[in-house]
Formats: C-alpha cells, structure tokens, sequence
C-alpha cells in the first residue's frame, strides 16, 4: 500500500477536483501491474493498474489508496474492471466520502465474492488526500496558509524589504505548492510591496487561479498580477471606475458586502467553491494569514523560517483574537522538514482548543 501511495503522489496537482489515488496487482508477493489517475477526466488508477497486469490478474490481489468507484462518471466504474479482473481480493486504504459511492462500491466487490480489506495505511491515505476529502464532504476549498519568515517572526525588515527572507531551496518548494493548488491567495499589502507574478516557475505545473483581496480596489492596473486568470475581491463600496480599468485588463472583480469592516473570508471561500476551486495556498500578508486563523478557515499552516533576525520589521502574524497564552492557537501533526538552511514547520490548527493536551 506504501508503493500505491507513492504511485498516487504523481498525480498531484494534475487530477483536480478528483482525488489522488494509486493502485497495485501483486500475485504470490510480487507486482504485476501499477497505475495512478493522471488526470482528472481519464481513466482510473484501478483500470490501469489491472490492464497492466492483464490476464495474470486473475486470482491475485488489487491495492488501491481509495476504494474504487461504483457509478458511471466520465469514466465507468472500476468495480466492473475489477469485477472482470478475475482478482481475489481487493486491498483500499479508505472508503470514498462521495455520496455517489461511499461504501457502495464495497458492497459491489463483497456480493460479487471478492475478499475486500479497508484501512490499511489509512492515516497516511487521509493525510494525502485530505483536499479532496474536504471539499466533498463539505464542499469548501482546503486551504493552506503559508509564512516565510525570520527567525524573529518578520516578513519584511523596517524599510518594508522581503525579499529574499528564506532560501533558494525554500522558494522552490513555494512553488510546488503552488503548482499542487488550484488557487493563490494574496492580500493588497503583499501585492504593493512585492508585485509579485505569482506563477509557477522552476517546477512544472499549471499556474493557479489568482485571488487578490483588495477591498478598495488599490492595485495598480499596471502590475503584473492584473490580467486573465486573476480575480478581485472587493467591497461593495470600492470604485467602478477601478472595476472598469481592472476588467479592462483581464482581471475578474467579485464584490463582497461588508463584515465587521472587512471582506468576509469565508464568503471568498464559498465563492470560490462555487467556481469548482478545491484548494487554495494564501501567501500572505499578515492582515490575511490573521483573519483565515481568525475566521477558522485555514487548514493547515506551512511555516518557513529563515536563520536571520532583523529586529524591528513588520510582523508575520497581526492581531487575530489571541490575548493569553493560554488561549494560544495549537497546531496538530506537525511535521518538520529542512529546505537548505530553512526550517519548514508543517501542522494542522486546532481551533477552539488551548489546553495541555492540545499542545503536545
């Protein structure tokens, strides 16, 4: 199930909105075909898998990160692959939260008399496919909140300087982050002070949808981030004239009614949803990444920190509800990893929770 897993995370960033997913025959301990979905629209990795094997399928066993799907979609379904397979058994590390199988295509193999396993290398398997997992069970994006910053907690020194905090190793990883998501997220802060482009580069991979919350509609229509495939949020109150020119530009321009003074996050959220975006990566500035953790809405940070200080500088986080430490904002299942001489701390937010236990 490991080796299915791994064949999975190939697909990554390519299979949007459908899940990850990898798939293995093995007879009398040893692989006879492998397959992963490559690609949202084609065949599954179960059909692959299986056709890789051919008729040396029959009576071996079939592992698959995901239980395969029971209904016909753009693709028919990999229980009648299986079915003709002639394989004994069938090894899924989850069930699929898809009302349109969620169990069914189980009880599928189960009445056709294939032995059928669930939950090895479960964790593992929710943890990689935890966008997807989310937007269909509660048809909102998963969202990633990442921070690059000093060693002190600055993202930008006195004069407003960002560039570079962190490493060439570090800013390669940002954009496979942002190559695996199907939006970007950026506040006007950011956009002022970088002009960033925010495509992929050095990585291949698609560039996301681009999401600018800018209230007052203050981007200059010069800057490199205006243009097709880049969208706007806004109050209601911002100018027309400025909607005009940005849509002049290419840009897409959503306008927000007010709450608490500020654009409602969470109504971002579901517009996005709305428009089949599954998972969003937000870079910040620190009004953002505040009012995500602040709203509830982020799912998972990712925390870079470079080995420098700088002292005085604008702060990676601004006010978000925190006043005692022991209200504190905990993180679960943190991981860590080192990018050269960065530190990328990885976890998941506990909202709501400050106790010991939280903590550990």
């Amino acid at each position: 199930m490991k080796i299915a897993l791994e064949l999975a995370e190939r697909g990554r960033g390519l299979v949007s909105p459908n899940p990850l997913v990898g798939a293995l025959v093995v007879k009398n301990g040893v692989i006879i075909g492998k397959g992963y979905h490559q690609k949202a629209g084609t065949e599954h990795a179960e059909v692959l898998a299986l056709r890789d094997a051919g008729a040396n399928a029959r009576g071996a066993t079939l592992y698959v990160t995901l239980e395969p799907c029971c209904h016909h979609g753009k693709t028919p379904p990999c229980t009648d692959a299986v079915k003709a397979s002639g394989v004994a058994r069938v090894v899924a590390a989850i069930t699929d939260p898809n009302p349109l199988v969620c169990g069914n295509g189980i009880s599928c193999l189960l009445d056709e008399g294939i032995e059928t396993t669930v939950g090895v290398c479960e964790h593992e398997a929710r943890i990689q496919n935890e966008v997807f997992l989310k937007f269909i069970q509660t048809h909102k994006p998963f969202v990633t909140l990442k921070l690059a910053a000093t060693l002190d907690g600055k993202i930008a020194a006195a004069d407003g300087s960002s560039r570079w905090i962190t490493g060439e190793e570090s800013r390669f990883q940002v954009h496979r982050l942002r190559s695996w998501n199907d939006a970007v997220m950026v506040g006007i802060g950011t956009v002022k002070a970088d002009n960033p482009s925010l495509s992929v580069r050095d990585v291949e991979g698609k560039d996301p949808l681009r999401i600018v919350i800018d209230p007052h509609l203050e981007t200059p229509p010069d800057y490199t981030i205006v243009g097709h495939n880049t969208v706007f949020c806004s109050l209601e109150s911002a100018s027309a004239e400025s909607e005009k020119t940005l849509r002049k530009h290419g840009a897409d321009v959503w306008r927000f009614a007010p709450q608490d003074d500020r654009i409602p996050l969470e109504s971002v959220m579901n517009m996005l949803s709305n428009k089949g975006v599954t998972s969003v990566l937000c870079e910040g500035g620190s009004s953002l990444a505040s009012g995500l953790l602040r709203e509830h809405i982020a799912d998972k940070l990712v925390y870079l920190l470079a080995p420098v200080l700088v002292g005085k500088g604008t702060a990676a986080l601004a006010d978000f509800g925190i006043v005692t430490m022991s209200d504190a904002l905990c993180l679960s299942g943190v991981t860590y990893e080192r990018f050269g001489k960065d530190m990328a701390i990885t976890g998941y937010p506990i909202y709501g929770i400050a106790s010991a236990n939280a903590k550990k």
